[in-house]
């Protein structure tokens, strides 16, 4: 027999021609057929598709397929039209979209009394999201309103869930807009009643899920939904990086959304500046919502299962952002708070008692170490009261710095603990951290490194600590080996590393395989960690980034180019002419430092960003000492992939043959934007407002120079800018106005006013074309 024809299951016996074929018999006896049924009575309805039987899959019916298949080809068609507007960079024109607007009518029109069971469909749910974004603010009423009294089983549900997060991060475009005022005019014809605003729709849909909220906080498909509605009642909580990572979706869901193509409106109306606004001050009933999701976790949990969510996966970061609501509010030194709970009494305890001794708590050194628990721990570290802030760090910080610093998880808490000490306590964990800093370096593990750097730079203090720190971290011994600061620090290595890894490169016997990614050079890559380091010193005040300036300046040209050719090392240089406490003199001297290598730098893909970054920094003489330096390089440029886009900017031909032209063209694109609107001149007032300004030919604009000449000794030159504020008289090689070319320029212009209608049409035409 076939291998394809095969079929899967139990053999059956062969049968003989005296055993009767009964097929009734082999099948076991099952429920009787329903009333009015059709065919054998071994076929049985699906108790799925029944109508009294409930399914969670489908709490609201199946989509009909014709239905299903029309909002499939209005996906390919929205689709369509989001994939145009990403690539031309703008929106169509008025036309085009009457015609979207017209055919998304009809789809809403198709929707309407669907959306709960569209909401729940796994082929329609993307579809509502994709139209979530086009939706005007009346739709999004609608919509929102056509969900109420369902939205605790929508949330709890694979992917209507997703559909409800969708439109509550839209929202905040809408009740940005009611807030200020701008309401959408209700169509004519609506006989239903009067439709609520949005904010009162969201406070509607909260009060509907406060009797469910505590069991939603640990659902996987309602978790994310309640962040996002948290988000929206505060808008200020997006500040915070933990919790407007933890409002996104899971990396599994954020993963395959991204694979779904761009989720945004397809109108011109709702694209823009508008799309990013977002609720700044929020409405009092959203704040007082928020307010009542607190408590409610309050009433409805004690203390364990308070403290229960931290290690929880699913609840752990919806619980971090009502801490952070409970601390906006003012809330987390009440008795009994979230923030009590989960830091085991130490507010109450620093509240009645601050200058005792609080006894450390298992459970925290706990939550210090697991890779869940201790994002739960950030928000506590940065949210706490001042006083419980003091009390946490003598327990649980102080005498056990470099335990913790070394720790794969527990230096994250670290680093964000020392964004909240002062100058004694970061004088404390240089000193002892002091032999900890070399091994943070060899590890990879440089957040405590970074933070206590930054912590320095914004106290304006422990500038000798931090010398000595950097000094240890490299294990730099002598003033020479600090010119190797830069280089040793980008990599994450020693100095005696560094100089052991160049050694081995330069040899010729066969070495073992590599730990690091190495470049062409055999000399490891430059790491993200170390650029991002070396970032924060330049960043520091003037006396305090010295250290990475002096090093800077000691490299050689061959060095500085092959950090700027490489995509990590690139933004320490960028790092130099952005940061603004470099000062302009060590700026301009970088910038200088490449002349006579410009054309070596921008014939690159990365190094041609570096380039475009000291051009926009350079001034006029800058400019044109880079400029001269390329003359003997610009068939170099010409025929350069990236050089090329460089070279535009120089307009090397204007300076070769007309150097002043060249200068006030540079100095006009470095004045600002509001400056030159300042000194434009007023416009005419002797010409009409029909004229239009012609445009010129090249060769008038390649023969002004000679036209001119000309117009001196001829005295009829015409101007045709601005003709009231100019003065158009035309001057003498001796540079003295001439009195006949002004009384010439009035008869011309007569002439002009009191020619025939259709005289001078020729030359108009020749000068229009281009």
């Amino acid at each position: 027999m076939p291998k394809e024809l095969r079929k899967r299951g139990k053999k059956k016996k062969k049968e003989t021609d005296w055993q009767p074929k009964q097929e009734e018999e082999s099948v076991p006896p099952g429920p009787p057929q329903p009333v009015g049924s059709t065919g054998p009575s071994w076929i049985i309805q699906n108790p799925e598709r029944t109508e009294d039987s409930f399914n969670p899959d489908t709490p609201f019916g199946y989509v009909d397929a014709d239905v299903k298949a029309y909002f499939r080809t209005v996906d390919i068609q929205i689709r369509d039209w989001q994939d145009t507007a990403a690539e031309s960079g703008n929106a169509d024109d008025v036309d085009s979209n009457e015609e979207r607007r017209m055919f998304f009518i009809a789809a809403l029109t198709e929707m309407a009394g669907k959306e709960k069971q569209l909401a729940s469909d796994p082929d329609c749910s993307l579809i509502l999201e994709r139209m979530s974004h086009s939706m005007d603010d009346f739709v999004r009423r609608v919509f929102v309103d056509s969900l109420s009294g369902s939205y605790d089983v929508l949330v709890k549900h694979r992917f209507a869930s997703h559909v409800c997060q969708t439109l509550f991060t839209v929202a905040n475009h809408t009740i940005s807009r009611e807030q200020r005022g701008i309401l959408p005019s209700v169509p004519e014809g609506t006989d239903k009643g009067e439709l609520p605003t949005l904010s009162q729709l969201i406070v509607d849909v909260c009060e509907e899920l406060f009797p469910h909220f505590t069991g939603l906080v640990t659902d996987p498909y309602a978790s994310h939904v309640i962040r996002a509605l948290l988000l929206l009642l505060s808008p200020n909580l997006v500040i915070l990086h933990e919790t407007a990572q933890n409002s996104m979706r899971s990396k599994k869901s954020a993963n395959w959304k991204a694979r779904q193509g761009p989720l945004k409106s397809v109108f011109k109306a709702t694209s823009g500046k508008e799309d990013s606004a977002v609720v700044s001050t929020p409405p009092k009933s959203f704040t007082e919502t928020a307010r009542k999701f607190v408590e409610l976790v309050r009433k409805e949990l004690d203390d364990n299962e308070t403290r229960a969510l931290a290690a929880n996966k699913v609840a752990s970061p919806t619980l971090q952002m009502l801490l952070a609501v409970e601390a906006e509010q003012q809330m987390a030194q009440d008795t009994d708070s979230l923030m009590d709970r989960v830091s085991v009494g130490l507010v109450s305890f620093s509240r009645d008692n601050p200058t005792g001794t609080f006894p450390a708590s298992d459970y925290f050194t706990t939550l210090l170490r697991d890779p869940i628990s201790s994002h739960l721990l950030e928000t506590i570290v940065c949210k706490c009261p001042d006083a419980a802030f003091s009390i946490l760090w003598a327990t649980y910080f102080k005498g056990s710095l470099p335990r913790i610093a070394l720790h794969p998880v527990a230096n994250f808490v670290l680093a964000k603990a020392l964004e909240r000490v002062d100058v004694a306590q970061l004088t404390d964990i240089c000193v002892e951290l002091h032999n900890t800093w070399g091994k943070m370096i060899q590890t990879s593990r440089t957040g405590v490194l970074r933070a206590v750097v930054d912590r320095c730079g914004s106290l304006k203090a422990c500038s000798s600590e931090i010398n000595e720190a950097i000094w240890a971290a490299c294990q730099i011994n002598t003033p020479d080996e600090q010119k190797l600061l830069v280089p040793c620090m980008l990599r994450l290595q020693t100095v005696q590393d560094f100089k052991a890894t160049t050694r081995d490169s330069g040899s010729t016997h066969v070495k073992e395989e590599p730990k690091h990614k190495r470049d062409a050079n055999g000399i490891d890559e430059p790491k993200i960690q170390g650029a991002v380091l070396l970032q924060s010193l330049l960043r520091l005040p003037e006396p305090f980034n010295q250290l990475v300036i002096q090093s800077l300046n000691s490299l050689s040209i061959e060095e500085t180019l092959a950090i700027a050719k490489h995509p990590i090392g690139s933004r320490v240089l960028d790092a130099v002419l952005e940061s603004p406490t470099v000062p302009m003199k060590v700026k301009r001297q970088f910038v200088l430092s490449f002349v006579g290598n410009y054309h070596l730098l921008v014939d690159d893909r990365i190094g041609s960003r570096v380039g475009d970054r000291c051009w926009a920094f350079s001034d006029t003489y800058l400019k044109e000492k880079i400029a001269r330096s390329l003359f003997s390089q610009e068939q170099f440029l010409a025929g350069s992939y990236y050089g090329k886009f460089f070279a535009r900017n120089l307009n090397l031909y204007l300076l070769q043959r007309r150097p002043e032209e060249w200068r006030t063209m540079q100095t006009d694109r470095n004045r600002p934007a509001s400056a030159g609107q300042s000194t434009a001149p007023p416009p005419a007032t002797t010409a009409s407002a029909s004229d239009k300004p012609k445009k010129k030919r090249k060769r008038d604009i390649a023969n002004d120079e000679i036209e001119d000449l000309f117009s001196s000794a001829i005295g009829r030159k015409i101007k045709k800018a601005a003709l009231g504020a100019v003065d158009v008289r035309p001057v003498s090689h001796s540079g003295k106005a001439a009195v006949d070319g002004e009384a010439g320029f009035s008869d011309v212009m007569a002439a002009i006013r009191t020619a025939p209608a259709g005289e001078g049409k020729g030359r108009v035409k020749r000068e229009g074309r281009s």
